[in-house]
């Protein structure tokens, strides 16, 4: 019965056009930054603004909202842009995005190391 329960709960759910959350994927973001991002951000850096780098303590004093939510503030300067970065909204999907900030995130704990 409560299989019954659940299967009719996940077809409701997917009917009603609820899609269910994954989480983001660091290897694929590595691809997507690879292919938009480094050619700006190669190894973490900035060639356009050497102080605003994507490493940690330049995330912390530059990113808006950083500390409130790292990969979501991520994801908002990409989707959008500012100041010279282009906004990624138009070309990105937002997976791709969500996928590029957590690999940024991750490579900014590792000190892209």
């Amino acid at each position: 019965m409560r299989r019954l329960l659940s299967l009719i709960a996940l077809c409701l759910a997917l009917v009603l056009g609820a899609t269910p959350s994954f989480a983001a994927d660091a290897d694929h973001g590595a691809q997507i930054f690879s292919a938009n991002c480094a050619a700006c951000h190669m190894g973490g850096g900035n060639v356009v603004n050497a102080e605003r780098t994507l490493k940690k303590e330049a995330l912390e004093a530059y990113l808006a909202n950083y500390s409130a939510g790292h990969e979501e503030a991520i994801q908002y300067q990409v989707t959008n842009g500012k100041n010279a970065m282009p906004a990624f909204g138009g070309k990105l999907s937002s997976g791709d995005i969500a996928d590029v900030a957590a690999y940024v995130e991750s490579m900014s704990q590792k000190g892209w190391a």
